[in-house]
């Protein structure tokens, strides 16, 4: 055979074992199209369907997300065949399939707020229930099962989902979503209508206060039910459905910071006056007025705590 001829023979050989280890690599990495959004539900995977009853189009998600949007072409959408294919997400879920290892939970509000969630535990199917139905607006994949009894899945560096809250004149104790319990705190120890730096020092002392019982869990009922705080002064003033647009607006913006000292959450008090409080430790504790004036002053939310909280460290 000519050299030509030969030369020819030995690139279509080596264009063939190129088309052989493409189709390898290809093959080797088909298990990972779990990852991607492509409207099939599968391993590992949380699931939303337009229509109850697992019907209609499907989205799928490998992740938590905060916020699907609500617009095209940016908006996260329906993906799969059926009624509903093309529409956004939000607000517009019936019944979910969670193929994920973990349990997930659905939010009634953006950013994993609202009093109304349901979870979903690993392999679960299900309708939506009244209140979510076409009212979804986000979803989270939680570390493991939501806590039962006594138990918190927070730590010094993790947020607890949730918090155990005492409520006094009706003789119960309620588990709440952690989120839901601070904005349902702050307009009731915070004037909503106080300078905006004020209402995010004041978030984030309402967030320390209950991050730190909540890792506790030390006191009982006196029918023995264990709880984190109380729904009084006694903790903090819990109000369900009484979170406002500015209150809210401070949480959302601080929810990412985190307050230690000595790597350690610590409990934030925090007192009318700077001569209401006076038997308590200087530099453990935070006057809400005061808080308010220095904001007023010009004063960030990061200067007022440091001046109060002695020895903080803020991170996000």
């Amino acid at each position: 055979m000519s050299p030509r001829t030969a030369r020819l023979i030995s690139r279509l050989a080596a264009a063939a074992a190129a088309m052989v280890v493409g189709g390898a690599v290809l093959a080797t990495a088909s298990p990972a199209s779990a990852a991607t959004r492509n409207g099939v539900c599968e391993a590992g995977e949380f699931c939303y369907y337009f229509n109850s009853n697992n019907q209609g189009s499907l989205s799928d998600f490998a992740g938590s997300v905060g916020d699907y949007g609500t617009r095209q072409p940016s908006c996260f959408d329906f993906k799969g065949p059926g009624a509903g294919k093309g529409k956004c997400v939000k607000n517009a879920a019936a019944s979910v399939w969670n193929r994920s290892g973990k349990t997930v939970r659905v939010y009634f509000n953006s950013n994993y707020g609202g009093s109304v969630y349901q979870d979903f535990a690993p392999g679960a199917k299900g309708n939506l229930k009244p209140g979510l139905k076409n009212q979804n607006a986000s979803h989270r994949f939680l570390s493991s099962a939501p806590p039962t009894g006594c138990k918190t899945d927070g730590t010094d560096s993790r947020l607890p989902t949730t918090i155990l809250v005492y409520r006094e004149s009706l003789n119960r104790v309620d588990r709440v979503e952690f989120k839901t319990y601070i904005k349902n705190v702050l307009p009731n120890e915070w004037r909503s209508h106080w300078p905006r730096e004020s209402l995010r020092a004041g978030a984030i002392a309402v967030k320390n206060f209950g991050w730190y019982w909540a890792l506790r869990s030390a006191s009982k009922t006196p029918s023995g039910q264990c709880y984190d705080v109380t729904d009084h002064t006694s903790s903090q003033m819990y109000k369900p459905g009484s979170a406002t647009a500015a209150t809210n607006a401070a949480v959302d913006a601080t929810w990412g910071i985190r307050m230690t000292r000595n790597g350690k959450i610590f409990k934030a008090q925090y007192c009318s006056t700077t001569t209401a409080c006076r038997h308590w430790v200087t530099g453990d504790w935070m006057s809400q007025n005061g808080s308010r004036d220095k904001a007023e002053a010009g004063w960030s939310y990061s200067r007022i705590l440091k001046y109060y909280y002695k020895g903080i460290v803020l991170t996000s």
